[in-house]
């Protein structure tokens, strides 16, 4: 009789460290998923965006409105800056130009509405320039994140050079966070102040003027609480409805509001929206003209300009 062989064990399949339940992995993925929208405030986002919903015809008329916004210059590069970094843009309503200043070689360029380069203006004495807003009668106020300083300058057609020592300068203070100063700046011509903004955690102050190189005061706590954003990378005052434009880099967002500091609209940065063909990579500027139309630039050297559609 033939001898029956028995058949060799089979060894038990070795269990990757990586093998879960399924219900595991379901809860990671949403975890992950929640992470991400805490981290970029969708949550909030999604609130403001049904509470749009809710706005009527002439409250949206009597606000800036950022969802009706469409790119019409997207992504134009700026010549010959891709090394220096743009920082913030501002508008100047009595030469109808730009003025940007580039933190990384500091200097001041003035640019048409169309993004075109008219003349740089080398920043003498700066450390690094990261705000600037039009003031008025050919005034600007430029911070520099690194010294945490403000410096009220004054160019005109002839200007070539700007020295900081020929300028009042103002300390701004220290910040939460030192290697995170203010980052933004703009004028608000109905109060008569500067809107300072700081960088990360953000926040928002004012700093009384009268629109001369001389601040009164110190600078306040604004009385914005709901800046629930990133970081906050530049400031705009729309001179219309007197709203404020706040600009997130980090977040991919511009957010409008109110004089009470209360969130209005917003507009997403990221490619396929509000006529953009990509992602903004970092939008650092901000600023708008008094026909509504919106520029922004973002490091290192690409230039936007949003109209609103009607």
């Amino acid at each position: 009789m033939a001898k029956t062989q028995a058949l060799p064990a089979t060894k038990p399949a070795r269990r990757s460290r990586f093998a879960l339940p399924w219900y595991a992995w379901s809860l990671l993925a949403v975890a992950a998923a929640y992470g991400l929208a805490f981290a970029m405030h969708w949550d909030d986002r999604g609130l403001l965006w049904l509470s749009e919903h809710f706005q009527s015809p002439a409250q949206r008329q009597e606000s800036i409105w950022l969802p009706n916004y469409r790119a019409v210059i997207d992504a134009k590069p700026l010549p010959g800056m891709e090394k220096d970094e743009a920082s913030d843009v501002t508008y100047n309503p009595q030469t109808k130009t730009l003025f940007a200043v580039m933190g990384k070689k500091p200097f001041l360029a003035e640019l048409t509405l169309q993004g075109d380069v008219l003349r740089k203006m080398p920043l003498v004495g700066w450390s690094n320039p990261e705000g600037v807003a039009y003031m008025e009668n050919g005034l600007l106020a430029i911070t520099d994140e690194r010294s945490h300083t403000l410096t009220i300058v004054h160019v005109d057609a002839d200007t070539r050079e700007l020295n900081n020592a020929d300028f009042p300068h103002y300390d701004l203070g220290p910040s939460k966070n030192q290697n995170k100063g203010f980052e933004g700046i703009a004028w608000d011509p109905r109060n008569q102040q500067l809107i300072l903004g700081e960088e990360r955690p953000p926040a928002l102050f004012t700093w009384k003027s009268d629109g001369s190189q001389q601040l009164k005061g110190d600078k306040q706590i604004h009385v914005s609480n709901e800046l629930d954003l990133r970081n906050l990378s530049a400031l705009a005052i729309d001179p219309r409805t007197g709203h404020t434009l706040v600009l997130s880099a980090d977040s991919h967002l511009l957010l409008e509001l109110d004089e009470k500091g209360e969130q209005v609209s917003f507009m997403t940065l990221l490619g396929g929206f509000n006529g953009l063909k990509d992602t903004i990579p970092r939008a650092e500027g901000v600023t708008i003209d008094e026909a509504g139309n919106l520029y922004v630039v973002s490091e290192p050297n690409l230039f936007y300009r949003f109209e609103k559609q009607r």
